[in-house]
C-alpha cells in the first residue's frame, strides 16, 4: 500500500440506493446536491463522489443534463476533486451509466470491479410512508437485481472514459475477487498505478461487515499491487465509522456520506453530509492523522487537475 501521513476523506453525497422517503436530508435536487457537496468539502472532504437525481421525484438519473445542473457550481465554489459515478444504478444500461462521465470528463470516476447482487431491501423496512410511487418497488425488488459489471463492461469504461479523457478511477471492490479482476486489467496495461482501491463492506451480496475483512483485503491487495495502490474503505449503514477508523489505523483513507449511511449515530439521522465528514475528521485527528487537501489528494493519485475537465 502507498501510505501517506495525510488521510483523504471522500464524501459520497447522494448515491442511488437511498430514496427521499428514507431521510428528509438526502439531497436530490441540483441545489441540494451542490450545497451539500460544497459544505462537505468545506468540512474537509478532498473528494466528492457524485450521482445525479431526477429533481422531480428524486429517482437516480444518468442524465448528463442533471449532472451538469450541479457539477459546474461545485467546481466554482470548491477546490475538491469531483468524482462522477459510472455505477449509476442496477436499473440503468451501461451507455446510460456513462452519460454523465462522458459529458463531464472528470478527474476521477468510480468503477465497480465486478457484478454483484446489491440487495438493499432492508433499508425500506424503516419507511412508514413512501413519498413517490417509484420508491417502494425500486427498494423491495433490489434482491432480484444484479448490478451488472462484466469484464466487457469494465474494459469499455477503462477505454471510453479513462483512456479517452485521462480520467482516473476509484476502483470499487465489493469482494476479494474484484482485486484480482483489477490486477488482470492492470497486467493488460488498460489502467496504470497508483490505483485508488475503495474497499466496500456490508452490502448484502458483497463482503461482510467484519473488520477482519479489511485487513484481509489489504493483505491481498499488497500481494497483488505492492506499493502501487492507495487504499480506502467504508462500510454501509451502522458500520460506517468503525470501518473508516479501521482503514485509517491500517494506513488507509476513508469514505463517508449519505450514499453509504443516512445516520450520524445509532437511531439518529445525519442532517447533512458535512456532519459525517466532521465526525470522521474528529476521529482521524484524535488518532494523530492529518487531513489531506484536494491538491494533496491530486498529487497522491496522479490526477489530471480540475482545469482539465469539461465543465
Amino acid at each position: 500500500m502507498r501510505k501517506s501521513e495525510k488521510v483523504i476523506i471522500t464524501c459520497a453525497v447522494t448515491g442511488s440506493i437511498h430514496t427521499p422517503s428514507m431521510s428528509p436530508w438526502l439531497p436530490v435536487t441540483p441545489d441540494e446536491i451542490a450545497a451539500s457537496a460544497i459544505e462537505a468539502a468545506e468540512a474537509g472532504a478532498a473528494i466528492l463522489h457524485l450521482h445525479a437525481r431526477d429533481p422531480v421525484d428524486g429517482r437516480p438519473s444518468p442524465s448528463a443534463e442533471h449532472f451538469m445542473a450541479f457539477l459546474p457550481r461545485i467546481k466554482e465554489a470548491s477546490d475538491a476533486v469531483i468524482n462522477v459515478s459510472t455505477g449509476g444504478s442496477a436499473t440503468m444500461t451501461l451507455d446510460e451509466r456513462l452519460e454523465g462521465a462522458k459529458a463531464a470528463q472528470p478527474e476521477l470516476c468510480s468503477l465497480n470491479m465486478g457484478p454483484l447482487i446489491f440487495d438493499f431491501t432492508a433499508a425500506g423496512a424503516r419507511v412508514k410512508q413512501w413519498r413517490h410511487d417509484w420508491e417502494r418497488v425500486y427498494v423491495e425488488t433490489s434482491n432480484d437485481r444484479i448490478m451488472y459489471n462484466s469484464n466487457t463492461y469494465i474494459e469499455r469504461i477503462m477505454v471510453e472514459i479513462g483512456q479517452a479523457y485521462g480520467t482516473r478511477f476509484e476502483f470499487e471492490c465489493y469482494d476479494i475477487g474484484h482485486l484480482y479482476t483489477l490486477a488482470h486489467f492492470a497486467d493488460r496495461g488498460l489502467v496504470e498505478p497508483p490505483f485508488l482501491i475503495q474497499g466496500i463492506f456490508g452490502i448484502l451480496g458483497g463482503i461482510g461487515p467484519d473488520v477482519r475483512n479489511v485487513a484481509h483485503m489489504v493483505t491481498v491487495a499488497d500481494s497483488l499491487f505492492g506499493d502501487d495502490y492507495v487504499f480506502s474503505a467504508f462500510a454501509a449503514g451502522r458500520h460506517q465509522m468503525s470501518f473508516c477508523t479501521q482503514s485509517a489505523l491500517l494506513g488507509g483513507n476513508v469514505r463517508v456520506g449519505l450514499e453509504d449511511s443516512l445516520f450520524i449515530s445509532k437511531g439518529e439521522l445525519a442532517r447533512s453530509n458535512a456532519e459525517q465528514v466532521r465526525k470522521i475528521r474528529t476521529i482521524l485527528e484524535d488518532l494523530g492523522r492529518e487531513i489531506a487537501t484536494p491538491d494533496e489528494a491530486r498529487r497522491l493519485l496522479h490526477l489530471k487537475g480540475k482545469d482539465a475537465v469539461a465543465f
